[in-house]
């Protein structure tokens, strides 16, 4: 198979996702598992179920070859949210080790699913480095910024360093705030969705000012998303090809931003399997080759 993450919005031409049958199961899971892993509030599978299939049918519709990963015993609810666990690189797969210790099975199980589809693993950060996709950037296919937080520390990011050498040229780490705490999931993915190579949708007041100057400096433009608009994860927004992206419905003034940049802009109902569960568009899906 062909393969290559090192973009965050070149055209999706082979995504990884995971089905709620295969990864919430049912109501009596969900209601065993949300308030150990932190939810906000617990998600109505009936719900869920609805909600996916809309975002499915989006991916279908706009992506050629859709993957989606089997049940696995090994893993909780958070495995429907497919992009932390795994970095794809132009030579393969490099799994993560998870700073939410509930999600430490998972980069293993996607990892024999990424074997058994064709796609090399090159390897793996180890203890006590850890590393979620959700803290990885690409500006291009040899620049990549990496947030320093709760989920992410330095030696994961040195171990990235040295898995990823004569593929990335420049690593850029960048501080994350406190936010709310150490059990919040909080990326630098939470505050900027890029949807272009010079445009992005920016939560502004949760940057450092570094890293929001090197954005400028980049000739990246903003799409600013209001305080209102955070919470429902208005900075979520998962592109699927430059200025085409998906985000969760509700989210107007964000999505007007869009348009008038120029980005069409498809939106699904987030409410439970998003919202809820702490993970929007971006977070449900892994690119495996982008074009």
């Amino acid at each position: 198979m062909n393969y290559n993450g090192q973009s965050e919005t070149g055209k999706v031409e082979t995504i990884l996702m995971k089905k709620p049958e295969a990864a919430w199961k049912s109501q009596q899971n969900v209601d065993n598992q949300w308030l150990q892993l932190n939810y906000p509030a617990a998600p109505d599978y009936a719900k869920v179920l609805d909600e996916y299939a809309q975002f499915k049918a989006i991916i279908e519709e706009q992506v050629k070859e859709v993957h989606y990963l089997p049940e696995d015993d090994s893993v909780g609810l958070d495995s429907i949210y497919t992009h932390d666990p795994v970095i794809i690189t132009r030579k393969g797969a490099i799994l993560c080790t998870m700073g939410k210790k509930e999600r430490l099975p998972e980069p293993q199980a996607i990892g024999k699913y990424l074997e058994s589809i064709g796609m090399p693993i090159i390897g793996e950060i180890k203890a006590p480095g850890k590393i979620e996709g959700g803290d990885i950037v690409w500006f291009d296919d040899h620049t990549v910024a990496v947030g320093v937080g709760y989920r992410t520390n330095r030696e994961g990011i040195a171990q990235l360093r040295k898995l990823t050498e004569g593929l990335v040229k420049e690593v850029i780490e960048i501080p994350l705030p406190h936010g709310n705490g150490p059990d919040e999931c909080l990326h630098l993915m939470s505050m900027i969705s890029p949807v272009d190579r010079d445009l992005a949708v920016v939560y502004s007041p949760l940057m450092v000012v570094p890293f929001r100057e090197l954005l400028i400096e980049k000739g990246i433009k903003f799409v600013e998303v209001p305080a209102e608009e955070y919470d429902s994860f208005g900075c979520n927004v998962l592109a699927l090809a430059p200025r085409k992206c998906v985000m969760i419905a509700g989210n107007s003034k964000t999505k007007a931003g869009l348009e008038k940049a120029g980005a069409t802009v498809y939106e699904y109902p987030g409410e439970d399997v998003s919202i809820k569960g702490g993970g929007g568009p971006t977070c449900l899906t892994r690119p495996l080759l982008r074009i």
